[in-house]
């Protein structure tokens, strides 16, 4: 069964750190290129970071630059979104996004920075 499943996020302070996992299955994890994307209430979904198949690139949004890190492991069919510094406008719902021949999309995960 072709699936990502994002996990991680929760409620936290401004100023707190939390890490996004997305697990991905039932298809080639190491062809496709990752993102994470999010989407606050009343808003378009947005890019948030992304990186190539095999890690050698990334790119952010500019709002998330010198905060959030985005990797991956291929070995363990997972990437990541490393978030620090959180601001209530970091809060939105997190979706990862595999993008090759086919696009797939996680579920989601929420993510609330308040205090």
């Amino acid at each position: 069964q072709v699936q990502l499943v994002e996990s991680g996020g929760g409620l936290v302070q401004p100023g707190g750190s939390l890490r996004l996992s997305c697990a991905a299955s039932g298809f080639t994890f190491s062809s496709y290129v990752m993102s994470w994307y999010r989407q606050a209430p009343g808003k378009e979904r947005e890019l948030v970071a992304s990186i190539t198949s095999v890690g050698s690139n990334t790119n952010y949004a500019d709002s998330v630059k010198g905060r959030f890190t985005i990797s991956r492991d291929n070995a363990k069919n997972t990437v990541y979104l490393q978030m620090t510094s959180l601001k209530p406008d970091d809060t939105a719902v997190y979706y990862c996004k595999a993008n090759y021949w086919r696009v797939i999309w996680g579920q989601g995960t929420q993510v609330i920075v308040s205090s």
